[in-house]
Formats: C-alpha cells, sequence, structure tokens
C-alpha cells in the first residue's frame, strides 16, 4: 500500500463531495479540481489546486479540453514499480496522481429532459472524465479511482484508519465499479443516439428520443444487482435481482414490511401489478403462480378484494394480491384475515400498515407505476424482444358475430373477463360477472379442457356469466362445454378456419358471441 498525496476532484453530483474532501485534506492530501467542483471546494474553505496549474495549460474549448493532457494522464497511469516509468515522469515534470474522484455528465438526464435539443446532448457527452476513470481503473494497483458518491464515507474511514494508505482489494473493487460506470454510460449514449436520425439536409430529429417503437440493431442493457436473492424458483438456484436504477416498478418497489422478498413473489407481484394497471376503477387481483386467481371490480377497494376472495378462497391461500389504490385501514383488516405471501399497491395510509403490522412476515411493496415498454425473455444464444402486451379494446373495438347480441350487462362482463383473461396463462378461458372473476382455467394444452376447469373450480354460481378466450375456438366443442356450464356470452378473438361453426354453434346455444380481433396469448 501506498499513501494518498495528492487527487484530482471533478464531479458533476457533488452530494458527499465537501465533507469527503475536507477529510482528504485533514490527512494531508493535495487537492486538485476543476471548473464547478474547484468553486464548490474553495466556497467551502478548502485549499484547490487549479488543474490548468497542474497542466500548465488553460481550460479551453468551452470547458471541452480541461483533463486531456499528458500531465494528467500520466500522472495516473504511470506503474511506480517500473523504473521507465519514473525516468519518464521525472523527465517530462509529471507529478504523481494517487487519487481521482469523478463522476460524469448527467447525460441521461438531459436526453430524456422534454424539448431537449440537439447540441445540448452532444454537449453533455462527456469525454475528459471516462477516459481519466478508465486510466485510474487501469492502473488500479496504483491509483484508486472513485466513481460514487456512496462510497466517500467507507473510502475516508480506510484512508484514517491506515495512515492514508488504501488496500489493494479496496482499489481493485473501485476499479471494476469504475469500468461498470463507464460501461454504462457508454451504453446510455449509444442507446440516446441511435434514435436520432439525419435527413438529407443534415438536419438531426430527436423526436423519437426514448419513444422510438423500431428495435434496436444492437440491444444494449445495463442493470445494476439491487438485491442477492436467497435462491430462486426451487432452492437449488441461485438468484438475484437487478434495478434499472430508477425509483420506477416492481424491480425499485420500497418494502415497507415482512420477510426478504423471494424470486417467485417478485414474479408473482409483477403478474399481479400488470394485471391490477389494467382498470381505471378500484380493483383488486389475487395471484397464485403468476395466474389471477380471483379478480374483482368496486366502488372500494375493501369491496374490490371480497370479491375477488370469492372466486376461489382456497388458491388464494398464499398467493400474491396487486391493487390500483392506497390500501387503507378497512381494506387491510379484510386482508390481514387471509395468509398472503406479498402485496403490491401504489401505496399504504398509516392505519393500514397498523392493521398489517401483526403480520411480520407478511411482505408490503409499494410501487411507481411502470408499463414496460418491451418484455424480454432468455433462449439459449440469446435473447427474444417484443412489445408489451398494452393493447385495450372498447365496445366500440368489438364485432357482435352471433345472432343475437348481448346485453348491456353482459357487454360490461365481457370486457371485464377480456382484461382478465389477458393475464392467464394460455389455454385460457376465464368465466366473469360484471367485474368479478368466477372460474379461471389457465395453462391447459387444450383449449375445451381450459373451459372445463374454469367451470369446475367454479366455486359461485356459473348461470348467468360470461366467458372469455385468449384465442379463437378451433372447434365448437369449447363452446359447448361453456354453454352447458351456464355462461350465455363469449369473447374471443376469432380467425379461425372453422369460425362459422363456432357461431353457427353460438346461435344454436343462443350465445351472444363477440370478437375482438386481437389474441392474448401468454406464455
Amino acid at each position: 500500500m501506498a499513501k494518498i498525496k495528492r487527487a484530482i476532484l471533478s464531479v458533476t453530483d457533488k452530494t458527499g463531495l465537501v465533507p469527503f474532501a475536507q477529510r482528504l485534506s485533514a490527512l494531508g492530501v493535495e487537492l486538485i479540481s476543476t471548473g464547478g467542483t474547484a468553486r464548490t471546494l474553495r466556497d467551502a474553505g478548502l485549499a484547490v489546486r487549479d488543474i490548468s496549474d497542474l497542466t500548465g495549460f488553460p481550460e479551453m474549448l468551452d470547458g471541452r479540453v480541461k483533463t486531456l493532457h499528458p500531465k494528467v494522464h500520466g500522472g495516473i497511469l504511470h506503474v511506480r514499480s517500473n523504473p521507465a516509468h519514473l525516468a519518464a515522469v521525472r523527465e517530462h515534470g509529471i507529478e504523481p496522481v494517487d487519487m481521482l474522484v469523478v463522476n460524469l455528465y448527467a447525460f441521461e438526464k438531459t436526453a430524456s429532459k422534454p424539448g431537449v435539443h440537439f447540441e445540448e446532448i452532444v454537449e453533455n457527452i462527456d469525454i475528459g472524465g471516462p477516459s481519466m476513470v478508465r486510466s485510474a481503473a487501469k492502473n488500479f494497483q496504483d491509483v484508486a479511482i472513485v466513481t460514487a458518491a456512496a462510497d466517500y464515507d467507507s473510502i475516508a474511514a480506510e484512508l484514517e484508519q491506515h495512515s492514508g494508505e488504501l488496500s489493494l482489494k479496496t482499489k481493485w473493487s473501485l476499479a471494476q465499479k469504475a469500468f461498470a460506470t463507464t460501461a454504462a454510460y457508454d451504453t446510455a449514449i449509444a442507446n440516446a443516439l441511435a434514435e436520432i436520425t439525419m435527413d438529407e439536409a443534415s438536419h438531426f430529429d430527436i423526436s423519437q428520443l426514448g419513444q422510438s417503437a423500431a428495435f434496436p440493431q444492437a440491444l444494449r442493457l445495463h442493470f445494476h444487482k439491487a438485491a442477492d436473492l436467497r435462491y430462486g424458483e426451487n432452492p437449488h438456484q441461485r438468484a438475484a435481482l437487478y434495478s434499472d436504477g430508477t425509483t420506477l416498478g416492481v424491480a425499485n418497489g420500497r418494502q415497507l414490511q415482512g420477510k426478504e422478498l423471494s424470486y417467485n413473489n417478485i414474479v408473482d407481484l409483477q403478474a399481479a401489478w400488470d394485471l391490477a394497471q389494467e382498470f381505471t376503477e378500484p380493483v383488486c387481483a389475487i395471484i397464485k403462480h403468476t395466474n389471477p386467481c380471483g379478480t374483482a371490480t368496486a366502488a372500494t377497494l375493501a369491496q374490490a378484494y371480497v370479491r375477488a376472495l370469492e372466486c376461489d378462497p382456497v388458491s388464494a391461500f398464499g398467493g400474491v394480491i396487486g391493487v390500483n389504490r392506497v390500501i387503507d385501514h378497512d381494506t387491510a383488516t379484510e386482508m390481514a384475515k387471509l395468509f398472503v405471501e406479498a402485496i403490491a399497491a401504489p401505496g399504504f395510509t398509516p392505519e393500514a400498515l397498523e392493521a398489517f403490522a401483526k403480520k411480520k412476515n407478511l411482505r408490503l411493496v409499494q410501487i411507481d407505476d411502470l408499463r414496460q415498454k418491451w418484455v424480454l425473455k432468455n433462449v439459449s444464444g440469446g435473447v427474444l424482444v417484443q412489445d408489451n402486451d398494452l393493447r385495450l379494446l372498447t365496445e366500440a373495438d368489438l364485432k357482435v358475430v352471433s345472432k343475437r347480441p348481448p346485453s348491456a350487462e353482459e357487454m360490461r362482463a365481457l370486457l371485464f373477463a377480456w382484461k382478465v383473461c389477458k393475464h392467464v396463462k394460455s389455454n385460457a378461458i376465464l368465466y366473469a360477472r360484471d367485474g368479478q372473476s368466477v372460474g379461471v382455467g389457465a395453462g391447459q394444452m387444450s383449449r375445451v379442457d381450459s373451459a372445463r376447469i374454469g367451470a369446475e373450480k367454479a366455486v359461485l354460481p356459473l348461470a348467468g356469466t360470461v366467458a372469455a378466450s385468449d384465442a379463437f375456438f378451433p372447434f365448437p366443442d369449447g363452446v359447448e362445454v361453456i354453454a352447458q356450464a351456464g355462461a350465455t356470452a363469449i369473447i374471443q378473438p376469432g380467425g379461425s378456419v372453422r369460425d362459422q361453426e363456432v357461431i353457427d354453434t353460438a346461435d344454436r346455444l343462443n350465445l351472444a358471441m363477440v370478437l375482438t380481433g386481437v389474441r392474448h396469448f401468454r406464455h
């Protein structure tokens, strides 16, 4: 270990900078800085040497060139144990730099600003910062590279405990973080620039920035590990949760109570949250193994939960719940009567938290909504990417194909059933009333089996219900099973070569049938 004697500090995010610099200065570290960082440190009463004093050149080109200089990179990159390197830096008057404290221009924040101009995007591509970071990370044995304000305290503490020295293990850990930082930064730039086009007149069009529907030629993803999980779907599988670094979505939800979230909890929370976001009225979705075993809407959230539970109270035991309203005391009191693994909601009132407090293992997760643009699925040797299935239908989108049109009540029930059926594993048949699922036939290889199982699982009366099918009926037998169960109307995509046979069967059984023209397979 070698003592840290000289540090360059150049940061965009100045969180925690001054206290850290004060601790470095107290250890006798010479502080060298640039522009706004230097002003911040001087305003705090710290002695700071300008980078231009180190290089012998002023900052120039509107700040584009200030650290791109041999006296900066030579001071960082020379290997202290290499005699030739030491002779070279002595010959050219290059002073060693032992620590680099850098975070980069806020490119992503700039690129996502409403009304941002192309020139502003380009100017927020940091050049000097990433160059210094990479130099220091490459020479980690001799130089400490600090890229995260979250590390300031632990680094300062180690320096104070070891007379201004950092261990090689710490420097290696910091170098790993540094290369991850520059990789993520370049990924963000490449992703943004890929969405900017130039016309024949050399005008840059940034209107699709963050909005482009096209799939990129190169898929560049960056996530950081948010948590190691106890195990995956099964105890013999390892697992971890990775976050995109925002505050949105299930991966970034705030856990307010309960045991550590498991892999399966998180998967089910996503399923519950996705279904709850389909509705504008108060809704409750109860999920078991990613399938909705009960879903209902009502005037209040408490009523919606009670109605959802009625669909299949046996399967609901040990399930995961998702709602689209802040959970209040009445709702929490009802939910607390059942053993539930986890609950996802946009919020919980203090009274609700108090009602849940006795169930110490119950996981409560507060989520800020995020509708994913794309859905990714691993395959060996690659990854599948598709648009998220966010298609919503209204009554105007439906085509009545039966002789008997659905009644107003049936139509409301059909639209409700269609939203819920979309979230049932294929092949899917869902029986429902207006605002309440009644029977769920999920994940069968045969559609007619899904129709039978959905009816067999129903504990509420099926007479007068409607049925939703996520894909077309290949044969009339599924329609016959649905009619025998007591349903009076069916919503389905259509598109089978036997559509007319299926419609004729619906007419023969006096069923109303509407076609969506949209399929909702869920594999």
